[in-house]
């Protein structure tokens, strides 16, 4: 297997981590001191679980309002009758539509974040699972997509509320914040994050749920969390 090489950099700040899990409030402070690039690097959360994502009565999806955001605003457009169009549109969705909006999405369109869809309108939706599905865009119940209040889901999703779900190894990833902010509104971040997911465990889930939990820049090494004492 090739070596993976990385950026003197991110060896720089590779140098005397440990290699076991810190408490939280470390690990934060960790990665405050990592090296600063020329942009705001996002700070990201990857947790291993001990699901079995075979079977669909533990699979791990949501949505989540961190209490500081996430330091990003994003592209919501909105599937719904022209009656409810106006309130999309002032909540702050890009595009609103119909019939048009559907065409245009199952043409290959997916220049948006967020797609939201009013019960009304999922029978014409669920037909765009095949361009929304891969891409984890398309609208549903469970992560509070698909909605009749659209005006508080667009302003929720458009302020950076974060979507989750596992992967095939059971492995949950989330952005959690912004490096250029402070440690306390990480750590609370996080902190929320973490509660949510503990929240979530299967009852069918055998063993340890959260088996190990790491934290990272976008352009940094790992750190790994201990989350015994968060709530």
């Amino acid at each position: 297997m090739a070596k993976i090489l990385h950026s003197k950099r991110y060896d720089k700040d590779a140098k005397g981590l440990k290699p076991q899990a810190v408490p939280l409030a470390e690990a934060v402070k960790k990665l405050k001191s990592f090296s600063r690039v020329k942009f705001d690097q996002s700070i990201e959360i990857a947790m291993h679980l001990g699901i079995d994502p075979k079977q669909s009565d533990q699979l791990i999806r949501g949505t989540i309002s961190l209490p500081h955001g996430i330091g990003k605003s994003k592209k919501v457009i909105v599937f719904c009758d022209d009656s409810e169009a106006a309130a999309a549109k002032e909540a702050g969705a890009s595009d609103v539509g119909g019939d048009e909006l559907v065409q245009k999405v199952a043409g290959g369109w997916t220049d948006f974040d967020v797609a939201i869809a009013h019960p009304k309108l999922m029978g014409k939706v669920g037909k765009l699972g095949k361009v929304l599905g891969p891409q984890g865009k398309m609208p549903s119940p469970k992560n509070g997509t698909v909605t009749a209040d659209l005006a508080t889901a667009v302003k929720e999703f458009a302020a950076g509320k974060v979507e989750f779900r596992n992967d095939a190894n059971g492995n949950v990833h989330a952005v959690v914040g912004k490096q250029s902010f402070d440690e306390k509104q990480l750590c609370d971040n996080i902190s929320a994050f973490i509660a949510n997911i503990k929240k979530l465990k299967p009852t069918s889930a055998k063993g340890t749920y959260i088996k190990k939990v790491a934290l990272s820049a976008t352009m940094s090494p790992s750190v790994l969390v201990d989350v015994g004492e968060v709530q």
